[in-house]
């Protein structure tokens, strides 16, 4: 903290009327996002503006309980940026264990070295088990093999836990280092998930089609042409899931099984879950090629199921269309006469968002986190 500051937060404990609990907090790593009190005072919601810190400085934070707030015993607490993926972290880069105080009147100072931006940074010993299943993998369905790796949680070995499971598409681009477009850093983003005891989860990464992938994941005919998509898809649900249910500790009901991916991956995900909802009850779509098929059909295979989560994720700089696209497939998901009120949409657009891999590795823990994780109602 520089000297101003350091001037600043002195007159501002000096002119503080000490009735109620005040927090005054110092971060050497700041920037434009508001900073907020999250804790077991509000169920550690991390953007409740009730919580939001004034800023009284570059680096320096303020904030004031009502003088009638109900205090828990022992005041647990983390700042955070908005989120956990922006949570505090020590200089090192580490996570910080809760703070805590008996407080209820006067000043309580506190400071914050870093923040995580995006869940990173991450560390090794919690990286995923990253295991290949096969480098030729039979889809009898198309007549053709495949590379499809496992992404395990970092303990796997060592417990006896079945876990979730998530289908993603396009393997070679969730965390290879050396893709040509870069990568989504899911294992890296797993990692720190892992840290904060959230995320345990399996992922299964399908490799694509390389010059056929456009076809695998088209369904039906469109704009592209006739796809194969309805074979692709009967070979995720009738080949590769019962295949991973008897050779991992899967939980292996709907509720504990999504899809998802971007692009193409993304529309050949909403199909997935269109036709087998028995199967696949959480959906990860990220920027989906709607414009493949704009007249794109709400129609559920069962329509007894119900209790189906999308995260429905859409970027402002990708195309004139996308976010045009996406609202108008969410509007016409919940009027649907199969839907009405047995699924819950999530949509988050990010204005500034490409499309791109990096991007969509941003949304990534966050979809992962509101898909399988969030018990609220919301």
């Amino acid at each position: 903290m520089n000297f101003d500051n350091d001037m600043l937060a002195k007159d501002l404990n000096h002119t503080i009327i000490k009735t109620g609990l005040h927090f005054i907090l110092t971060t050497d790593e700041d920037d434009a996002r508001p900073v907020y009190l999250s804790g077991n005072f509000n169920q550690w919601l991390t953007q409740d503006k009730e919580f939001m810190m004034e800023k009284v400085g570059m680096g320096l934070y303020h904030y004031k309980f009502t003088h009638d707030f109900d205090y828990p015993e022992n005041l647990l607490y983390k700042f955070t940026k908005g989120d956990w993926s922006e949570v505090e972290i020590d200089r090192a880069g580490n996570r910080t264990e809760n703070r805590s105080t008996m407080k209820h009147t006067g000043v309580q100072k506190e400071h914050v070295a870093r923040w995580r931006k995006n869940w990173l940074p991450f560390r090794q010993s919690f990286l995923p088990q990253l295991m290949l299943i096969s480098d030729a993998f039979e889809i009898p369905q198309l007549n053709k093999t495949r590379k499809i790796w496992a992404l395990l949680p970092h303990d796997y070995d060592s417990s006896d836990e079945r876990y979730p499971v998530m289908y993603l598409q396009d393997a070679q681009n969730l965390f290879n280092e050396s893709a040509e477009y870069g990568n989504w850093e899911i294992d890296k983003k797993l990692a720190v998930m892992s840290e904060y005891k959230i995320g345990k989860i399996i992922v299964i990464a399908i490799e694509h089609a390389e010059e056929d992938r456009l076809k695998e994941y088209n369904v039906g005919k469109t704009v592209l042409g006739k796809g194969q998509g309805k074979k692709y898809i009967r070979f995720v649900t009738e080949t590769l899931k019962p295949f991973v249910d008897s050779n991992f500790r899967t939980k292996k009901d709907r509720e504990n099984t999504g899809i998802g991916g971007s692009s193409m991956g993304g529309l050949i995900s909403i199909f997935s879950g269109l036709r087998y909802p028995a199967v696949f009850g959480k959906l990860m779509i990220f920027s989906p090629s709607l414009w493949v098929k704009p007249d794109l059909k709400i129609k559920i295979a069962d329509e007894s199921i119900d209790d189906t989560k999308i995260y429905l994720y859409a970027g402002g700089d990708e195309s004139e269309t996308m976010i045009e696209h996406v609202k108008s497939f969410k509007n016409r998901m919940l009027s649907s006469e199969f839907v009405k009120d047995k699924m819950k949409i999530n949509l988050s657009i990010n204005k500034q968002g490409k499309h791109n891999e990096t991007y969509w590795g941003d949304e990534f823990p966050k979809a992962i986190e509101w898909l399988f994780f969030n018990n609220k109602n919301n």
